[in-house]
């Protein structure tokens, strides 16, 4: 399989890598993107655009990122604290009254970011349809219940998270989230992400699909364990729940979905405005703005959840929203942050090094966040650093 695009002198294993990917894990098509001191060291892309088809995959061809998703809002909520627009400390209902219902009152603003919240799940929950409408799913997400004492226990919000971050959003600023990110984060950073995807920039996006990879010779199978896939196969359990608060699970390849602003789970993205976006929020790319001051990048990779997630049953790690290093998540070093989309993308950004990462592809996997195809291209990234 033809790789396009270049690589910076260096990184060359990078390259190497991603046309394992193809060889070895079952890839169909998908680009990665790495800056280095807010200059562009990796930008390929290879296969087809579409996991079902044979048009070439094009370097400005954009896929759905799901939970990677999460990593930019968890942003966009960031900027508006150092802004001084919003309190990290305030309880929630300081900006969303109707929110303190059903025991909620104490939830502040950072357990929303944590996974802290307690309410990963809805007792009824919501359609497509409903999901898309605003009002309707913030009303939804503020009647619930927590499962938990809010503050106390972390637990991933899969769903509920995109209602969470999306009303906070829109109660602060007057805007939807996908209408704040693309003025203060995409567009200062010249990304190519979109959380609520234009008719403009429809033709760019693949469709996307369930890619059932080989495995590669000699390698051993290895299973879940019992634990967590007994929460799997549980329908009652708090990680089929939290999964399903969309229920039945959209089709991402729908128009409608993909216009749809949901913070957890739809934004679209190239790898290079993946890539970029961190880039931009830990220093300069080429020549323009840097959006989060070093104390916003402190806040957002210092340990806010760790430990037995009571979704994902494994170990996780959280900041103020984004994923950090850990079992779960493993990104370039301890200082990392950033989000794996399910079963593929992954964005983040490693300070130390000055790295900022992005992968998409049009396949997703069965797993949750480690994907092996993206984990090779950061252990690649690793080696041209440590070369």
């Amino acid at each position: 399989m033809h790789v396009n695009g270049a690589v910076a002198g260096g990184f060359e294993p990078v390259r190497e890598a991603f046309a394992a990917n193809f060889r070895t894990l079952g890839e169909r098509g998908a680009a990665v993107a790495v800056y280095r001191d807010g200059h562009r060291v990796v930008d390929l892309w290879g296969g087809t655009r579409d996991v079902d088809g044979t048009l070439p995959w094009e370097r400005d061809t954009a896929q759905i990122v799901r939970s990677a998703t999460k990593g930019v809002v968890s942003a966009a909520l960031l900027l508006l604290h150092q802004r001084g627009e919003l309190d990290l400390d305030a309880p929630v209902r300081t900006y969303w009254p109707e929110y303190k219902a059903a025991g909620k009152e104490h939830t502040r603003v950072r357990d929303l970011l944590a996974h802290r919240a307690g309410v990963p799940v809805l007792d009824r929950p919501l359609t497509p349809a409903e999901a898309a409408d605003p009002d309707l799913a913030a009303a939804a997400v503020a009647a619930q219940a927590p499962v938990w004492e809010p503050g106390t226990a972390h637990g991933y919000h899969a769903q509920t998270f995109s209602w969470l971050t999306g009303e906070l959003v829109r109660r602060v600023t007057g805007r939807s989230a996908g209408a704040w990110i693309a003025e203060h984060v995409a567009g200062p950073a010249a990304a190519d992400f979109w959380l609520g995807l234009p008719a403009a920039e429809a033709h760019r996006v693949g469709r996307v699909g369930r890619l059932q990879a080989p495995e590669p010779a000699g390698a051993l199978r290895v299973r879940p364990k019992r634990a967590v896939a007994d929460a799997y196969a549980d329908p009652a359990s708090l990680t089929r729940r939290a999964f399903a608060a969309i229920t039945p699970l959209p089709d991402e390849n729908d128009p409608a979905y993909r216009a749809a602003v949901l913070p957890a789970s739809n934004g679209i993205a190239t790898a290079d405005g993946l890539a970029r976006t961190y880039a931009a929020l830990i220093g300069e790319v080429d020549g323009g703005r840097r959006l989060f001051t070093p104390d916003t990048v402190e806040l957002a990779r210092g340990e806010r959840s760790a430990g037995p997630d009571r979704v994902l049953v494994v170990p996780t790690r959280f900041g103020l929203g984004p994923m950090l290093h850990g079992t779960a998540s493993p990104l370039l070093s301890p200082g990392s942050f950033g989000h794996p989309g399910r079963g593929g993308a992954l964005g983040f950004a490693d300070p130390e090094s000055g790295i900022a990462f992005g992968y998409v592809t049009n396949g997703f996997r069965s797993s949750v966040t480690a994907d092996p195809r993206a984990q090779a291209l950061v252990r690649a990234v690793r080696t041209a650093l440590a070369g």
